[in-house]
């Protein structure tokens, strides 16, 4: 055996152990019946009422997180690779700074924010808002937005920063204005970050369960509630498992219409 070899070893056991054998279990429980037959009743499970209306309202949410989070985020990366370098890292240390809290303390301090007697609560209402904010898709949104902004911004950042400032000279010496060097010069260099940015994002935002079991108060449930309480409630792991494989058809065949356009760009680039 090689050193090439040797050192992707633990690479190889990891992969197993945490990615390879989970989807076989998942797979395993979603296609086994209750007699220990195959099965699909718990893969068409998804078309009931109860599934497919959370389901949907998770793709929903989910796209428009990921689309606010990029019209936040391009903007904002675009000024931070003007503002120099000293500044920007100083402004992206910002962004990680929450990231190294647990994900569940940043959202009960938003639940706090935006629960009875919170800042965010106190100040709308003197504003002239008289409705709850937990508990509605707006809060659960504003959650989405907020945990997974940072996923947005730092690819589209480093992105823009490995773009030579002498292409976007040429352009501005052939006669190209600031709006044509935005739209046709940075934009498609920055195709790749984009896609990925967008893959980061509206990858955990599909799936998440803890922003909509906390600021949706309990009252609006994701396919992500759905799974997590057939796992834990109602420990019915063969319908969770079934619900979770659909999902997971979702999300790889959005990473593959992702990939696709970023194939293209790179295509039109070269």
């Amino acid at each position: 055996m090689n050193k090439r070899k040797l050192l992707s070893l633990p690479y190889l056991i990891w992969m197993i152990g945490f990615t390879v054998i989970p989807l076989l279990m998942i797979l395993w429980y979603g296609f086994q019946g209750k007699n220990g037959g195959f099965t699909l009743e718990h893969i068409l499970a998804i078309g009931r009422p109860e599934h497919l209306g959370p389901l949907l309202v998770s793709l929903l949410l989910s796209v428009i997180c990921t689309v606010v989070c990029l019209l936040i985020a391009y903007p904002l990366a675009l000024i931070l690779r003007k503002a120099g370098l000293k500044r920007s890292s100083f402004v992206i240390f910002i962004f990680i700074l929450p990231m190294w809290m647990n994900f569940l303390l940043r959202t009960y301090a938003w639940l706090n924010l935006l629960d009875d007697g919170g800042l965010v609560y106190v100040f709308l209402q003197k504003l002239g808002y008289k409705g709850n904010i937990v508990g509605t898709y707006g809060a659960i949104l504003l959650g989405m937005v907020y945990n997974y902004l940072p996923f947005m911004v730092l690819p589209l950042y480093n992105a823009m920063t490995k773009i030579d400032d002498n292409t976007l000279n040429a352009a501005r010496d052939l006669g190209a204005n600031e709006r044509q060097v935005n739209f046709r010069v940075i934009m498609p260099l920055t195709f790749p970050g984009i896609v990925s940015g967008v893959t980061m994002v509206f990858v955990p935002s599909l799936t998440t369960f803890v922003v909509s079991d906390l600021l949706g108060g309990r009252k609006i449930f994701l396919i992500g509630n759905i799974i997590e309480q057939e796992f834990s409630t109602a420990s019915n792991w063969n319908l969770g498992a079934g619900l979770s494989f659909v999902l997971m058809i979702f999300i790889l065949l959005s990473m593959a219409v992702l990939n696709h356009y970023d194939t293209l760009g790179e295509e039109d680039d070269g």
